[in-house]
C-alpha cells in the first residue's frame, strides 16, 4: 500500500510517501525549489518521494492532506457572526477540492488517471500522528501547539495503539504560536521561521518583564489566553503569502508597544531592554508550556510524552522536560513543524482510519535524496575542480586532521535529512575547541547573528562525558547543560547560559560520521565538533551542486561529498 503524504500551500510546503507503512522518502519542497519555507504545492518533492519508491502516481493508494478546511466550520462561523472578523476567515488554506485536481495539475497529468482515495486529516492530527505513530510508545500523551492549522491553536490526545483520541483543545484566537511570532516580529525579526533566534537571543537578557508579557498570555484553567487587545488577527487579520517564500504581516497590536516601548527596526542594534524581552517572552512562554504539559499528564496519567507543533522546536524549553518530571520518556518529532504534517497525515490514514498495525519506529531522519560517488566524480570532473577519491579508511583521518587543524569542512554523505536540522549528512563541521570558531564560522561562512548558538555533536556513549544528561537526542531537539568541568573545552559551542543544544551520533544510524567523531576524540581528546547546517543564507544543500557551489563562495576550507575530497588551495 502506497500512502503520499502532503503539506501544500502553506509554510515549509512537503511531501513524504508511506510503503506499507514504513516511511521510504520525505522531503521539504524547499530543498529542491531552493526558496527557504517555501509555500505552495509540493510539486518537487513529490516527485523525489515517487522516485525514490520508484512508482508512479497511478501505483498511489491514498493521498493524505495535512489540512482540512471543512474542521471546525461551525466555530469559524460563529466566530465570524459574532466578532465580525474579517471575511478571510472562513477561507481554508488549502481548497476544499478533490487534492488528485491538484496533483494532477502539479505534476501535468489528467486527474482522472488518478486512482487514490483522497482524505483531509485536520492539520493538528496530522501533527499528533507524525509524533505518536512513529515514537515506540504504545500509550502516550501526544501534544501538538502551533501559531494555527484548521482553527485551531493546541490538541491533547492520548495515543494507544493505532488510535488517537482527542481530549481536549485551543482554538482561534488563542495561540501560544502566535504570541512567540508576535514578539519575534517586535523585536525585528520579521521572516517567516525567525523564532529561533529569539531563542537565542533569550539567554543574553535578564526576564525583568514577566508581569507585563502575563499581560500578553496568561495560563488560565489548564491552557492559556491572549490579551487580544495586543493583537490584531481577530480583527484586522494578517496579510499573508503562500505561495514562493511565505510572508505575513504585523501580528501585534499598537498596544504591545504602548507596554513595551518601541519595536526593534531590522538590523538595528540590539539594545539591552530588547534582550530583557527576549528573555522574558521565552519565560512566559514556558510557563504556558509546562501548564500545557501538565494538563496533557492530567489528562491521560501517562508517563510518555510525544510532541509536535511549531512550539516543538523551542528546544529550550523540550530539553526542560525530562528535568521537571512531568513525564519519563519524551519523543519529539524532529520535523515537528507544517513539514511535518505531510509524514503525519499519511501515519493517521494508514494507522487511525484504515486500522492498520503500527510498524515504523523513526530512529533517523534521512529519508532525503542521495547522490552515487559516479554522479559525484562525474560532476567535479565537468566542473573542472581537483578532487581525490579516497577509501573510509582513509577519508575519516584525513577529515579528522583537518578539523584538528582549524580548517572548516562542508560535510556531504548519504541521504538528506527532513527537517530542519543538518544531522551529520548535509553539515559544515569545524573544532568546537576553539575560542575563535564561531566567529570564523559567521564571518566567512554563516554571516549570521553573533548571538547565536552553534551546535555540539557527540558520540551517543561519550554524551555522560560532556552532558548532564544522558539519554539519546539523535534529532538535536532539545538543549542540554554541558558539565561545568567541560565548558572550557567547548567554547564554540558552549551558549552563554552554559548549554548546548548536542546531537548525539551512534554507528548504526550514522557510521562514517560516528567514526569521524571517535576519530577526532583520538587525535584531539575531545570526541566533540561543533556542527551546522550545509547552507548559507538559502535552504540546506540538497545535490552535490549545491554543496559545490556554497564551498567555491564562501571560505570553507574542505568539501567532502561521499569519498570525494577537496582542499581549498592556500591564499597566497
Amino acid at each position: 500500500m502506497l500512502i503520499l503524504g502532503i503539506n501544500a500551500y502553506h509554510g515549509d510546503a512537503s511531501a513524504a510517501l508511506l510503503v506499507d507503512g514504513q516511511l521510504v522518502a520525505a522531503a521539504e519542497e524547499e530543498r529542491f525549489s531552493r526558496i527557504k519555507h517555501c509555500a505552495g504545492f509540493p510539486r518537487l518533492a513529490v516527485e523525489y518521494c515517487l522516485g525514490a519508491a520508484g512508482a508512479r502516481v497511478e501505483d498511489i493508494d491514498h493521498i493524505a492532506i495535512g489540512r482540512d478546511p471543512k474542521a471546525h466550520l461551525g466555530d469559524k462561523l460563529l466566530y465570524a457572526l459574532t466578532r465580525r472578523s474579517p471575511a478571510g476567515l472562513l477561507k481554508g488554506s488549502f481548497s476544499a477540492s478533490d487534492p488528485k485536481v491538484h496533483l494532477g495539475a502539479a505534476l501535468g497529468i489528467d486527474p482522472k488517471r488518478i486512482r487514490a482515495a483522497s482524505h483531509s486529516v485536520e492539520h493538528h492530527r496530522a501533527h499528533l500522528a507524525s509524533a505518536f505513530f512513529p515514537s515506540g510508545f504504545d500509550d502516550a500523551a501526544v501534544v501538538s501547539i502551533d501559531g494555527f492549522g484548521d482553527f485551531v491553536s493546541t490538541m491533547w490526545a492520548r495515543g494507544r495503539g493505532n488510535k488517537l483520541e482527542i481530549l481536549r483543545r485551543v482554538g482561534f484566537p488563542h495561540s501560544l504560536g502566535l504570541f512567540y511570532s508576535s514578539l519575534t516580529q517586535y523585536l525585528g525579526f520579521p521572516k517567516f521561521g525567525d523564532e529561533y533566534k529569539v531563542m537565542g537571543l533569550s539567554a543574553h537578557g535578564q526576564p525583568e518583564l514577566l508581569d507585563k508579557l502575563r499581560q500578553v498570555v496568561r495560563v488560565k484553567d489548564g491552557a492559556f489566553e491572549l490579551g487580544l487587545e495586543y493583537f490584531q488577527h481577530h480583527t484586522k487579520g494578517i496579510a499573508m503569502t503562500w505561495e514562493g517564500e511565505p510572508r505575513y504581516g504585523t501580528i501585534h497590536s499598537e498596544r504591545l508597544v504602548d507596554l513595551l516601548g518601541p519595536a526593534r527596526s531590522p538590523k538595528s542594534r540590539m539594545e539591552d531592554r530588547f534582550k530583557a524581552v527576549a528573555a522574558s517572552t521565552q519565560a512566559v512562554f514556558e510557563e504556558v508550556y509546562f501548564e500545557l504539559l501538565a494538563t496533557a499528564k492530567h489528562l491521560t496519567g501517562s508517563p510518555r510524552l510525544a510532541l509536535a507543533g511549531g512550539c516543538a522546536y523551542n528546544c529550550v524549553a523540550a530539553g526542560k522536560i525530562r528535568p521537571k518530571g512531568l513525564f519519563d520518556d519524551v519523543f519529539i518529532q524532529p520535523a515537528a513543524g507544517d513539514a511535518g504534517t505531510s509524514f503525519g497525515a499519511a501515519l493517521y490514514v494508514y494507522h487511525h482510519t484504515l486500522g492498520n498495525p503500527r510498524r515504523f519506529h523513526q530512529t533517523h531522519s534521512y529519508f532525503g535524496p542521495a547522490f552515487s560517488q559516479e554522479a559525484i566524480e562525474e560532476l567535479l570532473r565537468k566542473e573542472q575542480v581537483a578532487f581525490e577519491t579516497l577509501a573510509d579508511d582513509d577519508l575519516v583521518p584525513r577529515v579528522a586532521r583537518a578539523i584538528a587543524e582549524g580548517k572548516v569542512v562542508g560535510w556531504f554523505q548519504g541521504r538528506m535529512e527532513y527537517g530542519p536540522r543538518a544531522l551529520g549528512n548535509r553539515s559544515i563541521l569545524c573544532d568546537p575547541r576553539r575560542t575563535d570558531m564561531k566567529d570564523i564560522m559567521n564571518e566567512r561562512i554563516k554571516r549570521r547573528e553573533v548571538f547565536r548558538p552553534f551546535a555540539p555533536a557527540l558520540p551517543l556513549e561519550r554524551v555522560g562525558d560532556y552532558f548532564e544528561q544522558t539519554s539519546p537526542d539523535p534529532f538535536m531537539v532539545r538543549v542540554s547543560r554541558i558539565r561545568p568541568e567541560r565548558r572550557a573545552e567547548l567554547p564554540a559551542v558552549t551558549h552563554v547560559d552554559g548549554t548546548g543544544r548536542l546531537q548525539t551520533v551512534t554507528a548504526e544510524e550514522n557510521p562514517r560520521y560516528h567514526a569521524l567523531l571517535h576519530e577526532f576524540g583520538r587525535l584531539t581528546g575531545t570526541p566533540v565538533l561543533l556542527n551546522t547546517s550545509f547552507n548559507a543564507s538559502e535552504p540546506i544543500v540538497c545535490t552535490p551542486k549545491e554543496a559545490l557551489d556554497c564551498f567555491l563562495r564562501t571560505k570553507m576550507d574542505v568539501l567532502v561529498l561521499e569519498r570525494a575530497y577537496l582542499e581549498r588551495a592556500p591564499a597566497s
